[in-house]
């Protein structure tokens, strides 16, 4: 346990945190590009730019532990010197009419300034760090890699995350110039982790080996093994042609697209039961969910299935355009309301999902070809099925198929229920045949790159991948590893699940969600060409992502579960645990394993000498394994806390952990801040001997619900920031624990505030001191003596919380006290005016006082608050002789929804002068009583938004010296 006292580092005390979530919100935009994760499909990764900028944090100290340092800098101490008379004066000038943060502003001194200009140039590197742009901008990294240098005493310390799944952690430390570590008891997970951190620093800088044409003069860090995964995809795309090409015929187009041949670029299936009426049961019927092909304006795309009772036969045709009832008909396929509802084409019989279930379990469940989809002229073509495309498609039957058996679990594996049983039952004859050629040729491919690496510059070492080679043969297995990831990539968009988008014309991959579900028609891509879903586009864009990965400090990736993993002496730990039970890893992951089990395991035969992903001792709490909910997360939170206590035992003293951990969404909506499944990871946490002295609000997950209500759905991830205990800790009691909180919280609060933690943020935010107070502590003893839980500590902190905003209100002036009371119990609604003269008589005025301050309509015996577009049109805080913080907020809003960051928005933050802290106040008040008291969403957004910008609009407000309304404003550039 740690005793002796320690430098704060940046991440305790101060991060950008807007910067850093509007950069992870544009790192999860689709189009930015390749990037890491695109190596291969993972579940739940922490953005990149989150990692690197909580990492940059945990590793910095913070100035306010450097300041006899800072004061020695001349040139810093002399920018302090010039700025300190006009802060100080700026402090004397609204210290009188102060409220909120402003109020627990103590007068500024040398080292405050001094301390601030640093952090603020701290802040300037991170905001740097965090653009997506310069994740492999060198000058950016390196200047972030000095300050860490500094603050580490030149010797870099190991990062380690023992939950490292998609590996964003230790790839940023990397990044950093740091030594990084990881591991993860999945052996998928490994190894993208070693694909990411391990296998590039082996051979960075080096050109390709491959005898082709380079494609430059100069390769750095990873390009080099990029260009040749490149190389080695097209030549193994080649020999596949030459081997199953005959499987991926050309199609005839008609007239309309030109005519002549051209490539198939997917076939689209329905799958098919037989007909439940005794009359046609021996006709197999389609049980298609959209008919849709193309909903492009003016150019809709449709099958239309032609019935033909007398004969028994169903065939397809192609129809374009047509109105809105034929198109919204064709959207519905064969569905007859929602899930395996449907509808018999043949006999109009209801096709129920018991019989749908029934018919696939006895293994009559079929498919046929509805349509095929072809490269036209500037535009896709869109073909009837033929016999000839119908029959080639199985006319070769796969040597193997994955024979692992999907997991019993309903919620996350509804293809089970449908007679789909094993990983195997997920692909087509024609998918099966070509992935498994592929696999066979990653294995030729390391053959022929070792050859070729013989003959090339490569060190002479004989050593394998896993042993630490740097030769040919370790070269080759290199570039085998990223060519099996192109293979799972292809895996992803080849299976019989897949749907086919009509809106973007192409077929979806599989895991676009965290379970495997039935899909009634899929489109099957061609594997073969240059289309989404083949194989040379996942080789070339896997190849892209390589030359993203930019090796600063070599790395390590093992398998190993985090109960009982070994650390490197001096570690820092930084990780993302999962998440109870949101995710099944182990289960989702056997989709890839037995890919890569097939192509991988002469490379890392550790990894891949069992059938399956291991399960037993996977932390998280899956109820279909343990026999219920309770048991499932009973083994999670015990397993949780003995390897939170395993990696605070062995990490570093000096330096802080940080720990990630994503709400449950469902248990907010019920319980708060202070939720359930929260409150028990601060348990387990504090019970494992580190004291949470802070936390990080990061806004970087997706914010659509991922599974179904009542279960385990990311909303949103904090960064908990953690110390070793004091060994020191006493003990103390309920009494004393709400006077420290009622001390120590609301200056704390106010910093939170001065620092623009937007009103959204601050709840969660606000737990970071509260639970600092809290958790330095041996316990906090209740009054029966029992020791305090972690979810009364969290109710304690929330009142706290809630009273310092209430207590806000009463330094606002009379009329705003008014309108605010007005408006959390009428909204914009109109009230009773004999109610709303006894609010304004019990704050020492009067409804005509509010209504001469023009917030509010009296008339006709009932009172409203006006809303922002009924206020003055031409105001001026400047001329306002009845100015108000309500006006002076809602005018600033009205601005900010209109124009955003503009100057007309900063102009007015200007003229409202000393009274912007108090406004930048009563958005905190008002967000809290719009989204926790009235429900209204789109208000309390409102009021958030212009928080989140404040600090923008404060340096655009100062940059203007004539707040003249004469169009003459000068701007100083």
């Amino acid at each position: 346990m740690m005793t002796k006292p320690y430098k704060k580092k940046l991440i305790e005390v101060a991060i950008p945190l807007e910067a850093i979530n509007a950069a992870s919100a544009y790192e999860k935009m689709p189009g930015i590009g390749a990037h890491p994760r695109g190596l291969h499909q993972y579940w739940a990764r922490r953005p990149l730019v989150a990692s690197r900028a909580v990492l940059f944090a945990q590793l910095v100290d913070d100035p306010s532990s450097r300041v006899d340092e800072l004061l020695a800098d001349v040139k810093l101490q002399r920018q302090a010197e010039a700025q300190l008379p006009g802060r100080v004066a700026a402090w004397e000038k609204s210290k009188a009419t102060a409220q909120g943060a402003a109020a627990n502003a103590s007068k500024p001194t040398l080292e405050d300034v001094v301390v601030e200009l640093e952090r603020k140039r701290l802040f300037a590197i991170i905001e740097d760090l965090v653009k997506w742009e310069n994740s492999t901008n060198e000058e950016v990294l390196e200047r972030a890699r000095a300050e860490i240098r500094r603050s580490c005493g030149g010797e870099l310390p190991p990062i380690y995350d023992p939950f490292s799944g998609g590996g964003s952690i230790p790839l940023e430390a990397q990044r950093l110039g740091l030594p990084a570590y990881g591991s993860d008891l999945n052996p998928v997970a490994v190894m993208i982790g070693k694909a990411m951190i391990e296998i590039p620093p082996r051979f960075k800088d080096i050109p390709p080996i491959h005898p082709g044409i380079k494609e430059r003069s100069f390769y750095r860090n990873a390009e080099g093994l990029a260009e040749d995964v490149k190389y080695y995809g097209e030549w193994m795309r080649e020999k596949a042609w030459e081997r199953i090409g005959h499987l991926y015929p050309q199609i005839d187009l008609s007239k309309k697209y030109g005519g002549g041949k051209a490539k198939v670029i997917a076939w689209i299936w329905a799958r098919t039961v037989p007909s439940p009426d005794p009359a046609f049961s021996d006709v197999q019927v389609p049980i298609a969910s959209s008919f849709l092909l193309s909903s492009k304006v003016n150019e809709e795309s449709w099958i239309e299935p032609i019935v033909d009772r007398q004969a028994k036969t169903i065939t397809y045709t192609i129809r374009h355009g047509g109105d809105k009832a034929e198109i919204a008909s064709a959207k519905e396929g064969t569905k007859a309301g929602r899930g395996a509802n449907f509808r018999c084409l043949i006999s109009e019989t209801a096709i129920t999902p018991e019989y749908v279930k029934r018919m696939g379990r006895d293994g009559k469940m079929g498919q046929t070809l509805i349509a095929i989809v072809a490269e036209g002229k500037r535009t896709r073509a869109y073909v009837p099925p033929n016999q000839e495309h119908a029959a080639i498609a199985t006319s070769k039957k796969p040597d193997w198929k994955p024979q692992t058996v999907l997991p019993n679990d309903p919620r996350n594996f509804w293809t089970v229920d449908y007679g789909l049983t094993t990983f195997g039952d997920l692909f087509t004859d024609r998918q099966l045949v070509a992935l498994t050629e592929l696999s066979d040729l990653v294995l030729e491919a390391r053959t022929h790159i070792e050859a070729d690496g013989r003959v090339s510059d490569l060190i002479d070492d004989p050593r394998p991948l896993r042993d630490g080679g740097k030769g040919a043969k370790a070269y080759a297995e290199a570039v085998s590893v990223y060519l099996q990831f192109a293979v799972d990539r292809c895996a992803d968009f080849s299976n019989a699940t897949v749907r086919w988008n009509p809106s973007n014309q192409k077929v979806m991959n599989l895991f676009a969600r965290q379970s495997i579900p039935m899909s009634w028609d899929f489109g099957e891509a061609n594997i073969l060409e240059e289309v989404v879903g083949g194989f040379q586009p996942a080789s070339a864009f896997i190849s892209k992502c390589i030359e993203t990965l930019v090796p600063g400090n070599d790395g390590f990736l093992c398998s190993h579960d985090a109960q009982t993993v070994n650390y490197p002496k001096n570690v820092v730990i930084s990780t993302d645990p999962p998440y109870y039970d949101n995710i099944g890893y182990a289960d989702l992951s056997d989709f890839f394993f037995v890919w890569q089990r097939r192509g991988l395991s002469a490379v890392y035969s550790d990894l891949f000498g069992i059938l399956a992903t291991p399960k037993t001792e996977e932390l998280v709490a899956t109820p279909y394994r343990h026999g219920g909910v309770q048991s499932a997360e009973a083994f999670f939170l015990n397993g949780m806390r003995a390897a939170i206590k395993n990696f605070c035992v062995q990490s570093d003293s000096e330096i802080p952990a940080t720990i990630y951990y994503a709400f449950k969404q469902s248990e907010i909506e019920k319980e708060g801040i202070s939720s359930t499944g929260w409150a028990t990871f601060l348990q387990a946490v504090v019970e494992a001997g580190y004291s949470v002295v802070g936390t990080w609000p990061i806004r970087s997950e997706q914010t659509h619900r991922m599974i179904a209500a009542g279960t385990n759905a990311l909303a949103n991830s904090v960064v908990l920031v953690c110390r070793k205990k004091q060994e020191s800790a006493e003990v103390m009691t309920r009494a004393e624990f709400i006077r420290a909180l009622k001390r120590e919280l609301p200056p704390a609060i106010a910093e939170l505030q001065a620092a623009n933690i937007t009103p959204a943020d601050m709840p969660q935010s606000a737990i970071g001191p509260g639970m600092g107070v809290f958790s330095r502590y041996k316990a906090v003893l209740e009054s029966d003596d029992r020791p305090m839980t972690v979810k009364a500590a969290l109710q304690l902190i929330n009142r706290e919380l809630d009273e310092y905003l209430g207590g806000i209100q009463g330094e606002f002036d009379a009329d705003t006290r008014f309108a605010i009371t007005w408006f959390e119990q009428n909204g914009m609604k109109a009230g009773d005016y004999g109610i709303a003269n006894n609010i304004a008589t019990a704050r020492g005025i009067s409804v005509e006082s509010v209504k001469h301050a023009g917030i509010v309509e009296s008339a006709a015996g009932k009172v409203r608050v006006l809303r922002r577009d009924e206020l003055e049109a031409d105001w001026n805080p400047e001329t306002d002789t009845h100015l108000t913080i309500w006006e002076c907020l809602q005018h600033l809003v009205r601005l900010h929804e209109k124009d955003g960051i503009s100057h007309s928005t900063a102009l007015v933050l200007k003229k409202i002068g000393d009274k912007a802290e108090a406004v930048k106040d009563l958005a905190y008040c008002l967000y809290d009583i719009c989204a926790n008291k009235r429900q209204d969403a789109k208000e309390a957004t409102a009021y958030n938004a212009l928080i989140a910008d404040w600090t923008e609009l404060t340096r655009e407000a100062a940059t203007i010296h004539d707040t003249r309304g004469d169009g003459q404003t000068r701007l100083n550039f």
